[in-house]
């Protein structure tokens, strides 16, 4: 763990591990809500993770956060992936929308324990536009990999997903403000 700042969260820095990482617009403004901002946060987070050798296994993006599960590949590299998604993102949502600084208020990152703790993050991940009411089915909500999942995996496997794994439900995070 390190921990530079004091009111910096402390991260984690574990090589070869699934990580679950949450970053949070600046006041919760609603600064991704356009989907050309979406579209490039997204696009910046996959070249970000590719540049460093990051496994991207599966997305949310909402109006004011994301959430993002993937595997390291050097732990070391957290920090410089999410500060260079930060200051792109930034940039470009600062010249679409003249934007106040900051724009970004911190991210959050989680190691899950094992498989079980996995699942649970990613049921919340998927659940999360459900959750803050942008949609009341998650196919309806197109800025996540559920829709990506669903394809592949099928209605099935995932209604025994979110059945196995309901604690996401109950699951409060720290940055969510809960």
């Amino acid at each position: 763990m390190l921990k530079k700042h004091q009111h910096n969260p402390a991260h984690l820095f574990v090589d070869n591990c699934p990580y679950f990482i949450t970053g949070s617009i600046y006041q919760k403004r609603a600064l991704l809500q356009s989907n050309t901002i979406k579209d490039y946060l997204l696009a910046t987070i996959r070249q970000c993770f590719e540049e460093k050798a990051w496994l991207l296994n599966d997305w949310v993006i909402l109006d004011d956060h994301y959430h993002l599960l993937g595997i390291s590949k050097n732990g070391e590299d957290l920090s410089g992936i999410i500060g260079k998604i930060h200051m792109l993102s930034a940039r470009f949502i600062r010249s679409q929308l003249q934007a106040e600084k900051p724009i970004w208020w911190n991210y959050w990152d989680y190691c899950p324990r094992d498989e079980r703790d996995y699942f649970i993050r990613l049921n919340y991940l998927f659940n999360n536009p459900v959750k803050h009411g942008y949609v009341a089915d998650l196919k309806n909500y197109p800025y996540s990999s559920f829709h990506s999942v669903l394809k592949k995996q099928g209605r099935e496997f995932l209604a025994q997903q979110f059945k196995e794994y309901p604690e996401y439900k109950n699951l409060c995070l720290e940055e969510d403000g809960e």
